[in-house]
């Protein structure tokens, strides 16, 4: 396979996708108080700069599709809205949030600077198009019950509506119950497809359920696997990251914690910088 660039994506004051190199999805799954948000974001944004990577912070306002109905979900549309607007002030950093219903398009699309499609709703034709049309990047998550193969058709839903710029997430595909597996294999699929490619490496070590009225998850596994997707060219990493993930209010068990995630970037970046080429490259490829 050739090395090809994936597309270029600007988002706020940085570009994601071609040759602009590895960029950071950072933040707490979902938008636990401002002063949490406020302090996570700032050290966020040390820490990326301290590490030389570009950096997009994520957090949910509404988890709408937590396991049990007495999960906390955020602090809904407006108020988290308000406070993600004022990250992207106080830290002049783009901001991420996935987008659950029609209703809320209009006004996430004021505030995000990337809409974000929740893996279960990937193939959900209407929904694609409403979020396309806001005008923003989308990023795409695969479901975890699809092959990369299975995303093509998603894009060219969005893409339909004339606006080009959408990611691709890999975050672990379905293999048995309450358990989720990563085949590298994917991200050289969907790079294939043009688009720039993320790795969901907090959400991939995932178990879905796996605590009954809750998921759980492997956090051990989230550097290795990051490793491995930066050895295979990806655009950008996405990490859920908390300061305390042990106490988190959504996907604590499969959060990196806040001290880890210095290290580990500095690991990133080097396999980035070394690696042979891009996406699909190396002693081995094709010609």
């Amino acid at each position: 396979m050739k090395d090809v660039p994936s597309k270029e994506i600007r988002v706020g004051g940085l570009t994601i996708g071609g040759d602009s190199g590895l960029v950071l999805i950072a933040g707490p799954c979902v938008i636990e108080g401002k002063q949490m948000v406020h302090d996570l974001a700032g050290r966020l944004k040390e820490i990326a700069a301290e590490a030389g990577i570009p950096l997009i912070f994520k957090a949910s306002y509404d988890k709408a599709n937590r396991t049990s109905l007495h999960s906390y979900r955020g602090p809904g549309l407006h108020e988290g809205l308000e406070i993600l607007m004022r990250v992207k002030r106080n830290f002049g950093i783009p901001v991420l949030a996935d987008v659950h219903r029609f209703e809320e398009i209009e006004s996430a699309a004021e505030v995000l600077d990337i809409i974000q499609i929740p893996a279960f709703l990937c193939r959900q034709t209407d929904f694609l198009l409403e979020v396309a049309r806001a005008g923003r990047p989308v990023n795409l998550k695969k479901g975890q019950f699809l092959s990369p193969h299975d995303v093509a058709p998603a894009v060219k839903k969005i893409v339909s509506t004339g606006n080009p710029d959408v990611l691709v997430t890999e975050r672990g595909t379905v293999f048995g119950y309450n358990n989720l597996v990563v085949d590298m294999r994917s991200l050289v699929i969907l790079h294939e497809m043009g688009c720039p490619v993320v790795f969901d490496a907090t959400h991939s070590v995932q178990l879905p359920g796996g605590q009954g009225s809750a998921s759980g998850g492997e956090r051990k596994y989230v550097p290795p696997l990051a490793r491995a997707a930066a050895a295979a060219g990806i655009d950008a990493v996405f990490m859920e990251v908390h300061q305390d993930p042990d106490r988190a209010l959504c996907d604590g068990p499969n959060s990196l914690k806040l001290s880890d995630l210095g290290p580990l970037l500095r690991q990133l970046l080097h396999i980035a910088k070394h690696r042979s080429g891009t996406m699909g490259g190396g002693a081995d490829a094709g010609p």
